[in-house]
């Protein structure tokens, strides 16, 4: 199939994504043709050409958050059939490996290899110029079609709008359960959520499904502010500082029960202010990506040990996607996860650079391509 993508030809370089002609090649054993309705703008493809996720292989389709129609099945599909509706996860789950049949299939051994540069079997679908294109996590969403492994291949209800269908394919599942997972979150506690993007404005929605009493979120864009007020934070403020200020009073100096950091790009002296917002006996979580050569982090080990406090590192919300995706869509029909008013601005795949500067100023909560 020839069709349109955009790709990256110098990763880490911030030379932005060039859109041109692909082919695209059948599914082979257990994949599926999908005919994409829409794909999000999230800030990890952006690292893929910032340098915050280095690469050692080019070139690269990227997106990875996406909805569609399945078009073809390769051989071995069972599971899914021509159009059906389905939503494509950013990780793949076998359900048969160490990790899947312990419940953590966000840990899914073939997980380690969605930035390896090919499909699972080690060869390529998508060829540009010649040349053999990995795809972002084994999927390349910034293309009408995909090739997808069924391992990446939920099906879901033909009533759900399948371009707010696409967001629940990394984002929200991964800030939803930044809270409702990782966190631990309990009925009445005081949160604190660092960064209200795509990602840190779902781990809002988290706290308020679970039933936190205090929802502060620390953002400092205006307008993420205001949004994280309408997803349900009972706070909002600009920095670490003015936080703090409420946190002292919220809780008669004890500190927040969990501190949840969803921003952009993690550095190392963002955790040590977590730290201090947090109560003895509380938990941290780390949801963002951090640059991969990043080693130092200021951070005060002697009363984080001494105070019983937790760090958790979180991938993908340490959600089930096969079980997550469903329940979430159904918070979402039943008008209890909000999804529609995620998507900030629509885009055509041409204008797909625009919609990363719009990220990078803090426009938008979740850009979204949409294609016909």
């Amino acid at each position: 199939m020839k069709t349109k993508g955009a790709l990256l030809w110098e990763p880490g370089t911030n030379s932005g994504w060039s859109v041109e002609d692909i082919e695209i090649d059948p599914p082979k054993e257990r994949e599926v043709l999908v005919k994409l309705a829409a794909s999000g703008i999230c800030h990890s493809d952006h690292h893929l050409d910032d340098g915050v996720i280095p690469l050692p292989w080019a070139p690269i389709l990227g997106g990875h958050e996406g909805a569609g129609v399945v078009t073809e099945v390769g051989p071995g599909v069972t599971d899914v059939e021509v159009g059906d509706h389905v939503v494509l996860s950013f990780l793949p789950s076998c359900g048969k490996c160490t990790m899947c049949v312990a419940g953590r299939s966000n840990m899914c051994a073939l997980g380690a290899g969605v930035l390896a540069g090919t499909a699972p079997d080690g060869t390529h679908r998508v060829h540009a110029r010649g040349k053999g294109v990995g795809c972002m996590s084994y999927l390349g969403t910034f293309s009408p079609y995909v090739c997808a492994p069924l391992d990446a291949t939920i099906k879901i209800d033909r009533d759900i709008p399948l371009d707010k269908a696409a967001l629940i394919g990394c984002g929200v599942p991964t800030g939803w359960g930044s809270s409702v997972y990782a966190a631990d979150m309990q009925l009445n506690d005081t949160v604190v959520i660092v960064g209200t993007g795509g990602v840190g404005i779902n781990a809002v929605q988290g706290a308020r499904h679970k039933g936190a009493r205090n929802i502060i979120a620390i953002d400092p864009v205006e307008f993420k502010r205001e949004s994280a007020l309408r997803f349900g934070a009972t706070h909002a403020v600009s920095d670490y500082a003015e936080a703090a200020q409420l946190v002292e009073r919220m809780t008669d100096g004890q500190g927040a029960d969990r501190v949840i950091v969803t921003v952009g790009v993690a550095h190392g002296n963002l955790m040590n202010p977590a730290q201090e917002l947090t109560r003895r006996g509380g938990v941290m979580v780390l949801t963002a990506a951090a640059p991969l050569t990043q080693r130092d982090v200021d951070f005060d080990l002697f009363t984080f040990a001494m105070s019983g406090k937790r760090l958790q590192g979180c991938l993908y919300g340490s959600t089930n996607s096969r079980n997550d995706v469903p329940v979430l869509l159904d918070l979402y029909r039943d008008g209890k996860l909000m999804l529609d008013e995620l998507v900030t601005k629509t885009y055509d795949l041409e204008d797909i650079n625009q919609a990363f500067t719009d990220l990078q100023e803090g426009k938008n909560l979740r850009g979204v391509i949409m294609y016909d």
